[in-house]
């Protein structure tokens, strides 16, 4: 019942932040989808990439290529815990990655690797601050940094749990609750493509620790950059 009444609550919710602080708010929300897609494109090319590049030192192209499988699912189904196992079979099979360094950094990752949900919980409460004109200190932003990363560890890997995290965040620097209800209309568009960065991010760092320990197959990995 919860379930198939939460649409016309989350509806409701919007219309009455939406006749509270008028059009302009909703507007507003298709600028956080865009920066929320935008910070996560960063992490992926920036961070990953350069990881990738730097560290493991093997062919950006051919890592992407590899998890092509695992990034589809991920961002369909927005759930770290459901794309596991093909996030596995993506970085043995498509990645060289030992068995025994996939299992153990992809499953640890799925559940404590957030950083789409850390960036997430950072953007939205900024959001809500300039939305209902909430002043942040310096001392603030310290805070929101440090629970939006406590809290995108704690978060689980399924659809929706970075909205229960805001409140933890939002409440330690006094932006309004409403401010949940007013992203969460938007919430799964986003969550899909935070769900693709935090996967990325586990095959990314998989394929990382597999180099520095020996335990990488890099012909298997290369030969994904020909698929």
């Amino acid at each position: 019942i919860v379930m198939e009444l939460t649409p016309f609550g989350v509806f409701a919710l919007m219309a009455w932040v939406a006749g509270t602080l008028g059009f302009d708010a909703l507007a507003a929300l298709g600028k956080l989808v865009f920066l929320n897609y935008f910070g996560c494109f960063l992490i992926i090319i920036l961070i990953y990439g350069g990881m990738l590049k730097l560290i493991a030192r093997v062919p950006v192209i051919g890592f992407f290529r590899g998890m092509i499988d695992a990034i589809a699912v991920s961002y369909s189904t927005a759930s770290s815990n459901a794309t596991l196992p093909v996030t596995l079979r993506c970085a043995e099979r498509n990645l060289g990655v030992s068995k025994p360094v996939a299992s153990f950094v992809i499953s640890l990752g799925a559940t404590v690797n957030m950083n789409g949900t850390a960036m997430y919980l950072g953007l939205a409460t900024l959001f809500g601050a300039q939305i209902f004109g909430v002043d942040l200190s310096w001392g603030d932003y310290a805070m929101i940094a440090l629970l939006g990363t406590l809290g995108a560890v704690g978060a689980a890997g399924i659809p929706g749990a970075g909205l229960i995290m805001m409140a933890l965040v939002f409440s330690a620097v006094n932006v309004p609750l409403e401010t949940i209800a007013f992203v969460a209309g938007v919430d799964r568009i986003m969550d899909m493509m935070r769900t693709t960065t935090n996967i990325t991010g586990d095959g990314a760092v998989a394929v990382t620790v597999a180099s520095l320990t020996g335990e990488l197959d890099k012909a298997e990995l290369i030969s994904a950059d020909d698929v």
